[in-house]
């Protein structure tokens, strides 16, 4: 109990700073969706997701797994962790300066390849984001390490309000000055840019701010790399490279394949890569959890590895996960009614699609919490072919089913790439590192949220026909319903355990 509760206070204070995070950022959505409302303007989202899809995958490239190295070698016998620490971010260093430089050369066809409608100067300014990016991921590894979610906390939030604030400025503010003063120096330069590229500026500025907050964390940092020990985290981590990349196809890959496969113009395939992705982040309240538990749970698993009694606390972990994410799901899909209001009118249209994301994201917080034994285990490459095997189904299945359902078919191919990772993570993972599952429980907390869902989806369609008002009232009620009775199921099952619980067990009798 003490275990979890001290991943439970870690989860928190990563959740206070990944919620506070993907808030400030959800807050961005409806800015964004409802200034950019017009066709031009859902063409620019759409444009817009397509960059960051990419940069997704080039954090991958530059980062080539040393976070998850620099966690597993710090809690090996006689390392140093000074020296790792040295040799971690030296490497991503030198490396980092030499892909920016690298890339650059290429921007052109770069931008040609990805197609988004603007100058191929965007492609150097994602690759110094990405840069910057990468720089902060080692300094952000050892506050993980050393358990300081406090100062984590601090910085990541720190970093987004800056992004907020710029975004409203490059987006609300300077277009009312420079309708003013149109002879202006600063005119000249804002009407050479578009949306895309100021929402890309206010990332840079972000990223350069959170790098340059970080510096007591590698203001100690020289140049001191242990090749020895480099070669042994390379070889760690170089799986990671493989199993990142096809792990960020099976998360982005979907939105650059309907801008190419949707039997439609540039401009409207565009428009619904923009559809699709507002619609994407109304799966916030699972993928914000998902990150929070990732960031306290990697090295949480790591120390307790040694412990007899780990897999017991593993199995148990994986129970509350799940039903917090059942809670999550049920949050999202029952209130889908208000919710979409965070979207502007023009982006609606997709709103089908997220209950399903929200499904595969369940899956994937699941198969995240399962993947742990291919760490534990020193099997990273078991690892690279489960998800080597996902990428394989998320590019067949877009390819063949795309062209005929759009965006529906990227979503319900998402969740069975998921859902099968999880299934062959599950069996493959009992016979190396056996972990006591109490699967027919679990099994059994999904079953009755997707009856709920279902049952809140009869209402929806029974009210239909009615006005907007007693429509909403109606469906928030049978959404309250749903909500109520799931907590009441955990109550009765979990009783005994809650009652354990401090600060929840006072209130069960």
């Amino acid at each position: 109990m003490a275990a979890i509760k001290q991943l439970a206070g870690q989860t928190l204070w990563y959740g206070i700073s990944s919620i506070g995070a993907k808030f400030l950022n959800y807050l961005l959505t409806p800015l964004l969706t409802y200034l950019m409302h017009d066709a031009a303007g859902v063409q620019d989202y759409g444009a817009y997701s397509l960059f960051y899809s990419w940069i997704a995958v080039a954090n991958i490239l530059f980062t080539y797994g040393f976070e998850t190295g620099y966690f597993r070698f710090s809690n090996k016998e006689g390392i140093d962790r000074s020296a790792l620490f040295q040799t971690s971010f030296g490497s991503l260093l030198i490396s980092t300066i030499g892909l920016v430089f690298l890339f650059s050369f290429f921007s052109v066809p770069i931008n040609q390849f990805i197609n988004p409608g603007g100058p191929s100067k965007y492609v150097i300014w994602c690759l110094l984001l990405v840069g910057l990016d990468t720089l902060s991921a080692i300094p952000f590894a050892r506050l993980r390490q050393e358990n300081r979610p406090r100062k984590y906390a601090f910085v990541k939030l720190a970093g987004i309000v800056i992004n907020i604030l710029l975004t409203v400025l490059f987006l609300v503010y300077l277009p009312r000055y420079t309708a003013s003063h149109p002879g202006s120096g600063l005119t000249q330069w804002y009407t050479g840019n578009n949306r895309v590229g100021f929402l890309l500026m206010a990332n840079i500025l972000q990223n350069l701010f959170v790098f340059l907050i970080l510096f007591p964390e590698w203001k100690a940092f020289r140049f001191r790399i242990n090749t020895r020990l480099w070669k042994q985290v390379f070889a760690y981590s170089a799986p990671m490279i493989v199993i990142g990349l096809a792990g960020m196809i099976n998360e982005v890959m979907d939105r650059q394949m309907l801008a190419r496969f949707l039997p439609l113009p540039p401009a409207a395939a565009k428009s619904i890569v923009g559809i699709y992705s507002a619609n994407y982040k109304l799966a916030i309240f699972i993928t914000l959890f998902i990150q929070a538990f990732k960031m306290a749970a990697e090295p949480f698993f790591f120390n307790q590895a040694k412990e007899k009694t780990a897999p017991v606390l593993y199995a148990r972990v994986m129970k509350w996960f799940i039903i917090t994410l059942c809670l999550a799901f049920l949050f999202s899909a029952l209130y889908l009614d208000i919710w979409k209001y965070f979207i502007g009118t023009a982006y609606r249209s997709g709103l089908g699609v997220v209950p399903v994301l929200l499904f595969a994201n369940i899956c994937l917080g699941i198969y995240y919490n399962l993947s742990v034994w291919y760490k534990l285990t020193d099997r990273m490459r078991m690892g690279l072919y489960i998800t080597v095997m996902g990428a394989v189904i998320t590019l067949l299945g877009n390819y063949w089913f795309i062209p005929r359902w759009g965006m529906y078919a990227a979503a319900w191919t998402t969740l069975v790439c998921y859902a099968t990772m999880v299934v062959v993570t599950y069996f493959i993972g009992q016979k190396y590192f056996p972990v006591p599952y109490p699967v027919k429980k679990l099994l059994a907390y999904l079953t009755v949220m997707l009856l709920l869902f279902f049952f809140k989806t009869g209402v929806n369609a029974i009210t239909a026909g009615l006005s907007e008002l007693p429509q909403l009232c109606i469906r928030f009620i049978a959404a309250t319903a749903g909500m109520l009775l799931f907590l009441l199921l955990v109550l009765k099952v979990e009783k005994a355990e809650l009652k354990a619980m401090p600060f929840i067990g006072k209130f069960i009798k």
